[in-house]
């Protein structure tokens, strides 16, 4: 493949928003389907590229070729990140008056907002901004937990209208950890452990037990040693987890008993009860639960499914 005709695949294909590019190269129809099972979309952009080209030059492209691939982003409907700016200032502007908002564009298409609140009568406060993060043609948007209630619905509807979206998806994960959000959220995070390969085999490392132990007990600890590590890495992976810092669980139960003229039993009203657990790093702490001997393995679900549910409050009533 000529070199220019590289550069004008390249160049292309980095116009094109990473959660466009597969409908895009699809509509393509230049590289077959199993030659697209081979890309990590996960990646870094310019990874995706550099594999992309690599594609192409096995297949020769030609100019047309990449004159086709042009003309498809052409139609297609692109993110206009100066379009958004300007409506989702403008319907702010148009609801309160006193509002500042300002932008800063970064990569992986995504834009930081900062808006000042402000009411009819007041001016904006700068002292206390939210902060929000857009990533573009997604429903997704990150915000600071400093935002007023009053003004999350305003804030939800001009992300939805700006953003040409039918709505703005709210879901129950807070961390103060933007890349661990973002990780969870877009699914960069993978929680299926499928293969490790360790140097050393679990029966040569040091199990601090003593030499003059049964031989028989050793075994039966190595056994269950080794039970616990294989769920762990089935659960959890054998990589870093995603950041956050507490899971919170809110559990609505009605009383039950056999006895007659119980007075919980009679009561209308279901218990309520609200457990939480924090660390600096939740997920790399429940992960070390077992291993350390703190908590049977498998853990409940309850703990386990947070990135794949893509939450961290959770309620839990009666079926």
């Amino acid at each position: 493949m000529d070199e220019t005709v590289a550069e004008f695949i390249k160049r292309t294909i980095l116009k094109i928003p990473m959660n466009e590019l597969t409908t895009i190269l699809k509509a393509w129809d230049f590289l077959s389907e199993n030659q697209l099972q081979t890309v990590n979309f996960r990646q870094r952009k310019e990874s995706v590229v550099q594999h992309l080209i690599r594609l192409c030059e096995e297949k020769r492209a030609s100019l047309n070729d990449a004159a086709l691939l042009d003309i498809i982003c052409e139609d297609v409907d692109l993110f206009d990140m100066k379009q958004f700016k300007n409506s989702f200032k403008k319907i702010l502007q148009r609801a309160l008056k006193n509002v500042t908002v300002s932008f800063r564009e970064t990569e992986e298409n995504a834009v930081w907002i900062r808006i000042a609140w402000g009411t009819q009568y007041t001016k904006p406060n700068q002292y206390k901004p939210t902060y929000v993060v857009y990533y573009s043609q997604t429903p997704y948007a990150f915000k600071s937990s400093s935002t007023l209630r009053r003004n999350t619905p305003l804030l939800g509807q001009a992300l939805t209208i700006a953003s040409k979206h039918h709505q703005i998806v709210k879901m129950d994960l807070r961390s103060r950890y933007l890349d661990s959000l973002k990780a969870i959220v877009f699914k960069q995070y993978n929680q299926t452990f499928e293969t490790h390969n360790s140097t050393t085999p679990l029966q040569e490392r040091s199990l601090g037990l003593d030499i003059n132990m049964d031989s028989r007990i050793i075994h039966e600890n190595i056994v269950e040693k080794e039970r616990v590590q294989r769920i762990t890495q089935e659960t959890f992976g054998d990589y870093s987890q995603p950041q956050l810092e507490f899971a919170q669980y809110k559990l609505e139960t009605k009383f039950k008993s056999d006895l007659n003229g119980s007075i919980l039993a009679e009561r209308e009203e279901p218990l309520r009860c609200l457990i939480k657990f924090s660390s600096p790093h939740l997920l790399e702490a429940l992960k070390s639960l077992a291993p350390a001997g703190i908590a049977d393995a498998p853990l409940s679900p309850l703990l386990t499914c947070i990135p794949n549910k893509r939450k961290n409050y959770f309620k839990i009533r009666d079926k």
